[in-house]
């Protein structure tokens, strides 16, 4: 059976550590640099044929999510074109996933575009978490695991909120009901949902919420926290309904703009992300947040891949 070995990108070389040390195996060398004209060049350090090789780049939230994604490309190409046996792009948080259909005129569907990007590349399986929409694995022809950040939530849930049983896991909007309906479901508790509006982009008209939060503690799920303009609108809104505390999980913190600020004059107790996205720095300005680790799942996914076995298991349970 060909080695393992993992290749870090620029985005998020702690988590590849993190996952590499699980696997009890250090990334791999590589040299990634640019040139004085801002072209990105990539360097493999060792051999890598016949190896079965990882890719690790975090795809957003970085400032930097277009050279991040030509990086990881480029790893992709040198990886294939020095005879590796398989080369898998594990990308914790994709690129370009909100851009996933064409909602008005001569839009485009960018989400599609990078999914013919890593094909083309050379990728032969692709490793994500927490997809903006799980439809985004069609637009491949290769093999996508899309890895679920619920497991870990429900822990940090049963493990940090002291009247759990007694809470109501709330939607931002529409399109996160099925995420919430499962969280619900495996705690017993109830649910309650949202209705935004949007006139533009990134800014939210009206809220209207449905479900009762009177008395209980309100936690919000979605899948991704930018600017949070939503989340901190919603948690005004289940506030104004009753609600006794206020709690946000996401599974991908990109806290671009003026989201820090927004979140620290807010009335949300905490907001609770992955570490799909470096947070240390953001967690230096802002204390309300707080980071989950997700390197065990990612790379007890690894494993199993590596090994042939099913890796079903990893959508409902934390690995240990």
């Amino acid at each position: 059976m060909p080695n393992i070995k993992i290749f870090a990108g620029n985005s998020h070389p702690e988590l590849a550590q993190r996952i590499a040390q699980r696997l009890g195996t250090e990334p791999s060398k590589v040299v990634l640099k640019k040139f004085a004209n801002q072209e990105t060049c990539v360097e493999i350090g060792e051999s890598v044929r016949g190896e079965d090789v990882y890719i690790l780049q975090s795809g957003t939230g970085c400032g930097e999510v277009n050279d991040h994604l030509m990086e990881m490309l480029i790893m992709i190409h040198a990886c294939k074109i020095a005879s590796a046996e398989r080369v898998t792009a594990v990308i914790p948080c994709y690129p370009y996933a909100r851009q996933d259909k064409k909602d008005k005129s001569r839009a485009p569907i960018s989400a599609k575009l990078v999914a013919n990007m890593l094909s083309v590349a050379g990728a032969d399986h692709i490793i994500t978490m927490d997809l903006h929409a799980s439809q985004i694995q069609g637009f491949f022809d290769i093999p996508v695991d899309n890895l679920y950040a619920e497991p870990a939530v429900l822990k940090w849930i049963k493990e940090n909120i002291e009247n759990w049983r007694e809470c109501t896991i709330v939607s931002p909007d529409a399109g996160g009901a099925k995420r919430v309906v499962s969280i619900a479901d495996r705690l017993n508790v109830n649910f309650a949902l949202i209705h935004k509006e949007r006139a533009v982009a990134n800014e939210v008209q009206r809220m209207t919420l449905v479900g009762d939060v009177t008395g209980r503690t309100a936690i919000i799920v979605d899948d991704l926290a930018d600017t949070c303009g939503t989340v901190v609108k919603a948690a005004e809104k289940l506030k104004e309904a009753g609600a006794k505390m206020v709690y946000a999980v996401m599974t991908h913190g990109v806290f671009s703009g003026p989201a820090l600020e927004r979140l620290m004059d807010s009335c949300i107790e905490a907001i609770v992300v992955s570490n799909t996205i470096p947070q240390h720095e953001k967690i230096a300005v802002c204390p309300k947040i707080q980071a989950i680790d997700v390197s065990s799942i990612i790379g007890e996914a690894i494993r199993r891949t590596h090994n042939g076995e099913s890796v079903s298991y990893l959508f409902g349970n934390v690995p240990l």
